[in-house]
């Protein structure tokens, strides 16, 4: 297999668009909060890695599944990579996450690598329990965190902003389930959204979606401004779009696309509120 096409297997098992947009999200809010150059850049390469190495160790752990559902879209179904690699890829970039993670403080580095481990834990089993939805909620509310206790000085994010991040963890897995929910019973996986079932999967998400987007826009202090009630609607009619779609293409990523799309309004809120987002 030549050398580029395992890199753009590598790429392609990062989960590239999840990873990009998180990453990119963190930066911009580190930027938000005006922390030091070195502290921004430590902290987004840390989140950088924990991310590729939630989205390696996910296709390792699922690649016999989705060589059984011929998952095309896999790299390791189309044999430019292989479990193997994504396995050792998984835990370099683990370790790189540990030792970043770390250099931004003990307390803030151990956030972080709890927010990851509970993306590892997804993978390696919690995905197909009725707990599924507690990795993607306690690692999203845990990343605001780690990014506001990594500034100098700083005792932690306001309580609100963890709960957006979390309201956001839980669309996320919402959404992103639903295109996989047939080949997931296929092979054994039974979270939250397959016992919900499609239908009260593809309402839920966008509530939630939208529960995230109210809280950011109404939570901080000062009045609410003419672009706080546009962000909103913006998010309030992607979200329900997100869901029309779920509902009427069963196998479309669009909602999961929208997704991302309300995060990024979201995040855009929280650099707009500042100072809010620190606990006082």
């Amino acid at each position: 297999m030549p050398a580029h096409q395992r890199v753009r297997g590598l790429l392609l098992a990062s989960h590239a668009g999840p990873t990009a947009v998180v990453t990119c999200l963190a930066a911009a809010l580190l930027l938000a909060l005006d922390a030091p150059a070195a502290t921004a850049a430590t902290a987004t390469a840390a989140v950088l890695a924990g991310q590729l190495s939630i989205g390696w160790s996910n296709d390792a752990v699922d690649a016999d599944r989705d060589l059984a559902v011929a998952r095309r879209d896999k790299p390791v179904v189309r044999g430019s990579v292989t479990p193997r690699l994504l396995r050792a890829a998984a835990v370099v970039a683990l370790g790189v996450c540990v030792v970043l993670s770390l250099l931004t403080g003990i307390r803030s580095g151990g956030v972080h690598v709890l927010a990851v481990a509970g993306g590892w834990a997804y993978n390696l089993g919690l995905k197909a329990t009725i707990w599924s939805w507690l990795p993607y909620v306690v690692s999203f509310g845990l990343l605001p965190a780690f990014l506001v206790l990594a500034l100098p000085g700083q005792a932690g994010p306001s309580s609100w902003v963890v709960a957006v991040g979390g309201l956001l963890g839980l669309g996320a897995h919402l959404a992103n389930v639903l295109p996989d929910l047939h080949d997931d019973a296929a092979t054994g996986i039974r979270g939250l959204p397959h016992r919900l079932g499609r239908r009260a999967t593809s309402v839920l998400a966008p509530v939630v979606l939208l529960a995230a987007a109210a809280l950011v826009v109404l939570a901080p202090r000062g009045p609410v401004g003419a672009l706080e009630v546009l962000a909103l609607v913006a998010a309030g009619v992607l979200s329900v779009a997100a869901g029309v779609v779920a509902v009427l293409r069963e196998r479309s990523r669009l909602p999961f696309t929208v997704t991302m799309a309300v995060a990024v309004i979201c995040v855009a809120l929280l650099v707009a509120a500042g100072p809010d987002l620190l606990a006082r």
